[in-house]
C-alpha cells in the first residue's frame, strides 16, 4: 500500500499547547468579528429590480421566476454550470457544480424552508438533458432549464462573444466566474454578494411582482457556503 509521509506539528507541553491556543483564538475571535461586521456590510447592500420576466423550464413545464420562490420569501438560486461540446449540450453536468449540489441535493430542505427560503437550480441546457442526469444522481432538489432564455447573460453566469464582448465583461466582474448563487427576495427582495441579489416590494404579488438582485458568489466565495 502506498504511504504518504505527513509532516506533522510539533510536540510541546501542555503549559505550550495552552499558551499557543490562546495566541490562535485571540486570532479566531477578531477574524469572527471582522466576518460579522462584512456580514453586516453585505446585508446592506443596495438593490437593483429586475424587471424583466423570465421563464425556465421545469419538471411540470414553464416557470416564472417568481414560481421558483415557491410561495416563500427568499429564493437562492445555484447556477449550475453544464458541459458542451462544439455547441451542443452534453448529456452530463459540471463535476465541480455536481460535487458541490451533493452537499444539499441528497438531503432534504426543510430547514431552509423552515426560514422562508427556496433553493434551486438553474442550468443553461434543456430540460430533457437536465432531467435523466438528476435521476441518475438521485437528487431531489428543484432544478430548473435557462436554455433558451436571457436569463444566464443578464447576470452574466454565462460568457458568450456573440452576445456580449468578453472584454468589457471580465473587467466589470474581474474574477467572477459562471460559478455563481443567487439569492433573490420577494415583497422585499435584495441582493447579497455571497450568492446574488434582487428583490422588490410590490403591491399585490400577482400583478407587480419585481424581483431585485442583491448578492452573488462566485469562484473561491462559495467554500463557506458548502461548509468548507
Amino acid at each position: 500500500m502506498k504511504t504518504t509521509n505527513i509532516e506533522l506539528p510539533k510536540i510541546v507541553s501542555r503549559a505550550e499547547w495552552l499558551v499557543a491556543r490562546k495566541e490562535l483564538l485571540a486570532k479566531e475571535k477578531a477574524a469572527t468579528r471582522a466576518r460579522d461586521a462584512l456580514n453586516a456590510e453585505r446585508r446592506r447592500l443596495p438593490m437593483v429590480r429586475i424587471e424583466k420576466d423570465y421563464v425556465f423550464d421545469g419538471p411540470n413545464g414553464k416557470a416564472s421566476l417568481l414560481d421558483l420562490f415557491e410561495g416563500r420569501l427568499q429564493l437562492i438560486i445555484y447556477h449550475f454550470m453544464w458541459l458542451w461540446d462544439e455547441g451542443k449540450p452534453l448529456d452530463t453536468g459540471c463535476p465541480s457544480c455536481s460535487a458541490f449540489a451533493d452537499h444539499i441535493a441528497r438531503g432534504h430542505l426543510t430547514h431552509l424552508h423552515a426560514r422562508g427560503t427556496s433553493l434551486a437550480l438553474v442550468s443553461r441546457a434543456p430540460m430533457a438533458k437536465i432531467a435523466p442526469f438528476k435521476a441518475r444522481m438521485r437528487w431531489k432538489v428543484p432544478w430548473h432549464s435557462s436554455f433558451g432564455s436571457d436569463f444566464n447573460y443578464d447576470f452574466h453566469v454565462t460568457l458568450d462573444e456573440s452576445v456580449a464582448p468578453l472584454a468589457s465583461l471580465l473587467e466589470l466582474f474581474e474574477g467572477l466566474r459562471q460559478l455563481i448563487i443567487y439569492h433573490f427576495m420577494h415583497h422585499l427582495i435584495h441582493w447579497n454578494a455571497a450568492f446574488e441579489q434582487p428583490l422588490l416590494f410590490t403591491k399585490e404579488l400577482r400583478d407587480c411582482f419585481r424581483s431585485l438582485r442583491r448578492h452573488s458568489n462566485g469562484d473561491a466565495g462559495l467554500e463557506g457556503s458548502s461548509g468548507h
